[in-house]
Formats: C-alpha cells, sequence, structure tokens
C-alpha cells in the first residue's frame, strides 16, 4: 500500500528555518499533484503549498514568500522549505496529494514556533 511519511518538525524560535520531509512509498512523481496541509489546534486542516509534475508551485498567501516546496526523484521525497518561521506557522503539518486522498494521511509532523 502506498504511504507517505512525514517527519522534519520541531520547536524553532521565531524567524528561524526548518525543513519538513515527506517520504513516499512509491514513486513521487507518480502523483500528479503533491501537496503540504497543517493544522493548527481547533481548526481545519488547510492547503498551504503544493507541486505539479511539471513543477510548478502554487502557496497559500499566509506562506508566500517564507515556504519553498520542491521534490527529488532519487529519494522519492517532497520537501517544505520553511523560513522566517513565525508563532502562527505553530500547526502539524501533513503531505498528501491534492486533492487529499484519505488513506494517505499520516501521522504528521509537528511545528512548534515559540521563544
Amino acid at each position: 500500500q502506498v504511504q507517505l511519511v512525514e517527519s522534519g518538525g520541531g520547536l524553532v524560535q521565531p524567524g528561524e528555518s526548518l525543513r519538513l520531509s515527506c517520504r513516499a512509498s512509491t514513486n513521487i512523481f507518480s502523483f500528479g499533484r503533491l501537496g503540504w496541509f497543517r493544522q493548527e489546534p481547533g481548526k481545519e486542516r488547510e492547503l498551504i503549498a503544493y507541486i505539479i509534475s511539471n513543477g510548478l508551485t502554487n502557496y497559500a498567501d499566509s506562506v508566500k514568500g517564507r515556504f519553498s516546496i520542491s521534490r527529488d526523484g532519487a529519494k522519492n521525497t517532497m520537501y517544505l522549505q520553511m523560513s522566517s518561521l513565525k508563532p502562527e506557522d505553530t500547526a502539524v503539518y501533513y503531505c498528501n496529494t491534492q486533492p487529499p486522498i484519505g488513506h494517505l494521511w499520516g501521522q504528521g509532523t509537528q511545528v512548534t514556533v515559540s521563544s
């Protein structure tokens, strides 16, 4: 069964950077569109960035200019490079296809931005 596994979260201070990874159990390019989502406590899960098989990317306004999404076919891994982190970026981050497929949701990785 195809799986996506997130990693790389942690506790950082405001203004710092972090890189998240999403490793696929199959060819990462077999997914036409892959995205990063996040969920803050008490809120709905939201799409913050996605990448299309041709390399085109799209970002939510809240992360545009600070986050960068990419894929490495050799490692079957998608990344989310996060810079200039803010306390409001604190959330559990997930990867999935866009639109998401239910059984591909993983455990996510916690990102906490706090001084």
